[in-house]
């Protein structure tokens, strides 16, 4: 989850920006009793997606490759917006295996292009082929170990106490972001860099008192 397109400040570093505010930003109980970070009490989609997967690792560079997608995708827009439409998207990008992905045709992209259950973004949809063309070329695994590269020491990171502590750029995003484009991938910029940091567990930013917060371990 990420701004990148807007500009904007943290949303998948605080969590969607379109969350239920919190004094403070901290984190507080659920219906349930149990304290999450604000961002995923607005809906129960939210609930279980910060549960069950934000923050958790992962790897594989098909996995990898979904999630740097679907970020992408997300930029300008609510994350909510992605989350309710990621089978439809798994569905369309042939489940963003890479190798199917950049095998794709003119027929295929114009076939996305007229998909009402994806976001029908030229740019979006012509950087995810290139993206996967790209990655096609390279070794199994490459993909996998150059994000994880980017992890920065967990003890060396606070601990966020509320959303106000926790940032959308970092200079392992940035630096990340530089080296994605660098060997020929688009729409990764630092705030999607990070956002997919956070998404896949390279960082954990579930905020202190968190029940999920500890989870995402390397």
């Amino acid at each position: 989850m990420s701004t990148e397109a807007s500009g904007g400040a943290a949303t998948a570093g605080s969590g969607p920006a379109d969350g239920p505010a919190a004094p403070g930003g901290a984190a507080v109980p659920g219906p349930d009793g149990v304290p999450r970070c604000p961002w995923a009490l607005s809906t129960e989609d939210y609930a279980v997606y910060h549960d069950e997967e934000w923050g958790r690792p992962v790897h594989g560079d098909d996995p990898l490759f979904e999630r740097l997608c679907l970020e992408a995708f997300q930029s300008g827009l609510s994350w909510i917006t992605i989350l309710r439409r990621r089978e439809t998207f798994r569905a369309a990008f042939a489940h963003f295996k890479i190798t199917s992905v950049a095998a794709f045709t003119e027929a295929d992209r114009e076939r996305l292009l007229q998909d009402p259950g994806i976001i029908r973004n030229r740019a979006k949809v012509d950087a995810t082929l290139a993206n996967a063309r790209v990655l096609a070329e390279w070794s199994p695994g490459e993909l996998d170990a150059l994000i994880w590269s980017f992890a920065p020491d967990p003890a060396a990171r606070p601990v966020p106490r509320t959303l106000a502590d926790v940032p959308a750029v970092t200079d392992e995003s940035t630096a990340l972001s530089k080296t994605l484009k660098k060997r020929g991938l688009r729409f990764v910029g630092p705030t999607t860099a990070y956002a997919l940091m956070q998404a896949c567990g390279l960082v954990d930013d579930h905020l202190e008192g968190c029940a999920a917060r500890g989870r995402s371990t390397h």
